[in-house]
């Protein structure tokens, strides 16, 4: 005896590999079924080349801008639960498209080499990150309060010049895509 896959009744089966009972709507829900998990493995596999094809078209700057984004959702998520680096008030991510950034104390304009600099960026609420124009000051006592003195200043003097090629923006979004992934399984495993 075995079980039918489609209605789970009872049967003795005709042929040794028969996954159904034998109704005709059995086979019908059965054989739907079947075609609708081909058609999606196809869709599957197309998802899977059309991603390869629009990769192989991209530009430096588009991995570079996949790298920022990757970077800036870690430390983001690396600093939810810490007060803004500049104001001290909690960061909060109930607004709509979240109520804080990642902000850095030298910025990607003045000084790119810094981009993915840990210790440059810090969550940062967008009320001071944007609008209060990064707020350099409060930024850097805040930075001296959690990275100490000698960092802020190295920091300050480093002028080293940072060529990415892509297959380094790609280890670097790939990197911090693995780091937030892990950062945020470890704090659900200790939730839980």
């Amino acid at each position: 005896m075995r079980k039918c896959r489609i209605c789970h009744q009872a049967f003795t089966p005709v042929r040794s590999i028969q996954p159904t009972c034998g109704l005709f709507a059995c086979l019908v829900a059965y054989a739907e079924r079947v075609a609708e998990k081909s058609a999606n493995a196809r869709k599957a596999e197309e998802r899977k080349v059309d991603k390869a094809r629009r990769e192989k078209l991209k530009t430096r700057s588009d991995w570079l801008r996949d790298a920022q984004a990757a970077f800036n959702a870690y430390i983001r998520e690396r600093d939810r639960f810490m007060p803004c680096i500049c104001c001290g008030l909690p960061l909060g991510d109930g607004d709509v498209g979240g109520a804080f950034d990642c902000g850095h104390y030298r910025s990607v304009g003045s000084a790119p080499h810094l981009r993915f600099d840990e210790r440059n960026a810090a969550g940062q609420r967008k009320q001071c990150n944007r609008w209060g124009s990064g707020r350099a000051v409060d930024y850097r006592v805040g930075l001296i309060e959690r990275i100490g003195v000698a960092a802020v200043e190295e920091l300050e003097s480093d002028q080293t010049d940072r060529r990415y090629s892509i297959d380094a923006l790609i280890d670097i979004r790939n990197r911090y895509r693995a780091k937030r992934k892990a950062l945020v399984y470890e704090r659900a495993r200790l939730a839980a």
